[in-house]
């Protein structure tokens, strides 16, 4: 069964969940559970209601309910979320969506969503084939007055120049894709950061040139990467991965087309050990969101992080960033960085 990062997945025991990997085990797709059927949810379909789970809730309710979607991998030593083969429904597709809700738009949301997507396509010639919309839009679970729009542009390279074209178009009045202002970067940074690995000025900063998250209308969108089908390499477990300890490393970015990925990718050169165990790394990677864009190519960086000794299709050493939710004491940080 084929699904990549953005897809959903509803199931035969009417569970949404949404797809973490481009690469599955043979028996069943790693994904997250999102969605559980709930009297008293707060999201409706078809007569349906339906609650949204956090992490911990979401291990907790298959524990208890559903535990054959959890299998623990001995070659990775951990316990992961996955939908059988056998229990899936249905796979949602960002790309479906929107073609169906570019043909009749049935509120203020989805008119919006129509409207990032003629905007980029028309502002950056990207195709609407190669653009999709995912979160609580994708299955319909979404409130047309409070939902936030998770727009996907498809192609790593695609998803570059949609975003260098919102950075002219923010500025344009005439433009209906606006920038965050100073409240909406406060409530993003409260939700991100923790400690005090990043001031709110050090954010504001780094956010604002990202370029990959306005506002169209009053509602919030993101403009998420995801890769064409061309561009998903390699299979389950192919590559494996060792704790190697805490490091800390300066270094020079020399590739981030895979900035904005899941995981978020730098290939990096000229690398200086700070503090940590000495190893020949090439890369630095982030699973959260706060360092996805962080460095562009060129740029000299400080990277925080676990040390990880990989082996398998590929061989080599990475700092990995993002190893809880919250990257505590972790970052990714120009090593000069003028506000």
């Amino acid at each position: 069964m084929k699904a990549r990062i953005r897809d959903f997945i509803y199931t035969s025991d009417d569970l949404f969940f949404a797809v973490t990997s481009y690469v599955h085990p043979e028996d069943r797709i790693l994904s997250f559970l999102r969605y559980i059927p709930d009297s008293e949810g707060e999201r409706s379909l078809n007569s349906a209601r339906y609650s949204k789970v956090n992490s911990e809730l979401a291990y907790t309710f298959l524990e208890e309910n559903h535990p054959t979607y959890l299998h623990h991998y001995e070659e990775l030593g951990v316990l992961m979320m996955g939908v059988p083969n056998e229990r899936v429904d249905s796979i949602l597709r960002p790309e479906e969506r929107l073609l169906d809700i570019m043909e009749s738009p049935t509120d203020q949301l989805l008119a919006r969503v129509v409207m990032i997507a003629d905007t980029l396509h028309d502002a950056a010639g990207i195709p609407y084939s190669s653009m999709g919309v995912s979160g609580s839009v994708l299955p319909g679970l979404y409130d047309p007055l409070n939902s936030d729009i998770d727009f996907v542009v498809y192609g790593l390279r695609n998803h570059r120049r949609a975003m260098e074209a919102f950075g002219e178009l923010k500025g344009d009045p005439e433009s209906p894709l606006k920038g965050l202002d100073k409240e909406q970067l406060m409530k993003v940074y409260r939700k991100r950061i923790t400690d005090d690995t990043l001031s709110f000025r050090e954010f504001c900063w780094y956010e604002l040139r990202k370029n990959n998250r306005g506002i169209i209308d009053g509602t919030l969108f993101d403009i998420l990467a995801a890769r064409d089908w061309s561009e998903i390499q390699g299979s389950w477990a192919d590559t494996t991965y060792e704790d190697c300890g805490r490091v800390t490393v300066e270094c020079t970015v020399s590739d981030a087309i895979e900035a904005f990925d899941n995981p978020a990718r730098y290939l990096v050169e000229d690398v200086s050990v700070l503090e940590g165990p000495e190893a020949e790394i090439t890369e630095v990677v982030s699973f959260t969101h706060t360092y996805a864009g962080q460095a562009r190519e060129g740029e000299r960086i400080i990277a925080r992080g676990k040390l990880e000794r990989f082996s398998g299709r590929e061989n080599g050493y990475r700092v990995v960033v993002g190893t809880t939710r919250e990257a505590e004491n972790e970052f990714i940080k120009l090593k000069e960085l003028r506000l």
